[in-house]
């Protein structure tokens, strides 16, 4: 297969922040880094990729500037109400079984999808025996998913998702509001573990019951999905949970085998 030059620039930029800063980006879609590099070139004012890796890989202030193009920091609370319906539907009832619960948010980014989990948890009677951990690789994500604080702007929009999700209150009783922004109750994240976790790098931490990991898989290769999804399966126990995004699936993989079908239309799994 030949590359185009930018293609070429792209694979030598995507070493370079390996082996300079031990983030590892060589397996994402290339389309979806061109998008995002080609994006980043206009904003840093660099005329090739080629340029804005000797940028990089002598600035480290450049590099995590750079990082919030890679890694899309965005998301939304509630995202598909629908999922998260067939989360107290088919998921909650099993986990009631257990003394102690841990959920892995893998790919948090800015911690709506923490938040919203934890809202669902309480709800279910479950968070207080639940330890959360939500990973990331992007330290500035991490550190917005840790304070909770969102634009109350946004709040109305989530406050209809979480009505479609089955709430049982009003979102509005989770957060305290000031300066057009919304804080979340700071026992929603007590018992949240924020942490750096890289799928393409790193191993097994621990123990789970249920991971989700959403919107995240659409950006690896077929290679990288395949190591994630070991690393999901190795993570839960023995008939654990694991839900993934609408666009995502366990067909053709290698990991599939592992895995049977709890809800094909929500991208819910149990481990067999």
């Amino acid at each position: 297969m030949n590359l185009d030059a930018a293609d070429i620039e792209l694979t030598l930029l995507a070493e370079a922040i390996f082996q300079r800063y031990g983030h590892d980006f060589r397996d994402y879609s290339l389309a979806s880094q061109k998008r995002r590099v080609l994006h980043a070139l206009a904003q840093f004012d660099c005329p090739t990729v080629s340029a804005l890796q000797s940028r990089v890989l002598h600035d480290p202030a450049m590099f995590h500037q750079l990082l919030q193009f890679l890694t899309i920091p965005v998301s939304e609370m509630f995202r598909d109400p629908t999922y998260f319906l067939a989360l107290r539907r088919d998921v909650m009832p099993h986990l009631q079984a257990y003394p102690s619960i841990k959920v892995w948010v893998a790919g948090c980014s800015s911690g709506e999808e923490v938040y919203s989990l934890a809202i669902v948890l309480h709800e279910e009677g479950l968070l207080e025996r639940t330890l959360i951990y939500a990973t990331d690789i992007n330290p500035a994500s991490l550190d917005k998913a840790r304070r909770g604080i969102f634009p109350l702007r946004a709040m109305q929009r989530y406050a209809d998702s979480y009505e479609k999700a089955g709430g049982r209150r009003r979102l509005e009783d989770y957060y305290t509001s000031a300066y057009e922004s919304a804080l979340m109750d700071r026992y929603l994240s007590a018992n949240v573990t924020f942490a750096d976790h890289s799928l393409a790098t790193d191993t097994v931490f621990s123990e789970t019951q249920l991971v989700s990991c959403r919107n995240v898989l659409i950006y690896f290769n077929h290679r990288l999905q395949d190591r994630a999804l070991k690393l999901f399966h190795d993570s839960l126990c023995h008939r654990g949970f694991l839900g993934l995004g609408a666009k995502e699936s366990m067909e053709f993989s290698d990991c599939g085998d592992g895995f049977e079908t709890l809800d094909g239309r929500e991208r819910l799994y149990r481990k067999r």
